[in-house]
């Protein structure tokens, strides 16, 4: 990847997909989820507050838009679960730093590619589609 044009978000996409084929079993891949989380950078106290909490995930989990412009939104976000921020961590590479367009026209594939719609508990894919939810309204509100 040079610096100066990210991957689209086909690319991110196909990039988490290779990532996880590597791993033989769920466990590993579990445990790589969890190390995506760990990576994710701080995330402000200041902005742990109800408006920015993801609704419908059964841990706690804050998303914030940085700058209302379409052209590109930047997001960061955070958990208070491991595998929740995993999942966050590869959400924002597909997402973040997109055009609000992109993000409206992305569907998120990687999750059916690489097997987490079999393997997440039920109430962790009703967080992950609550997130993913929020983050196109953003979208879509700055789109207007």
């Amino acid at each position: 990847m040079n610096a100066t044009a990210p991957l689209s978000t086909e690319q991110a996409q196909e990039d988490i997909i290779e990532e996880f084929a590597f791993f033989g079993d769920w466990t590993e891949r579990y445990q790589y989820l969890i190390d995506l989380g760990k990576k994710l950078p701080a995330f402000p106290e200041a902005l742990k507050t109800e408006e920015h909490r993801v609704h419908g995930c059964q841990s706690m989990v804050w998303l914030v838009p940085c700058g209302d412009d379409a052209a590109k939104l930047h997001f960061i976000a955070a958990s208070d679960s491991a595998i929740v921020s995993g999942l966050i961590a590869l959400v924002l590479r597909v997402y973040s730093d997109r055009s609000a367009a992109e993000i409206l026209a992305t569907e998120p594939r990687f999750i059916e590619a690489i097997g987490l719609a079999k393997h997440l508990s039920p109430t962790r894919a009703n967080g992950l589609a609550a997130m993913l939810a929020k983050l196109k309204a953003y979208a879509a509100q700055a789109s207007r």
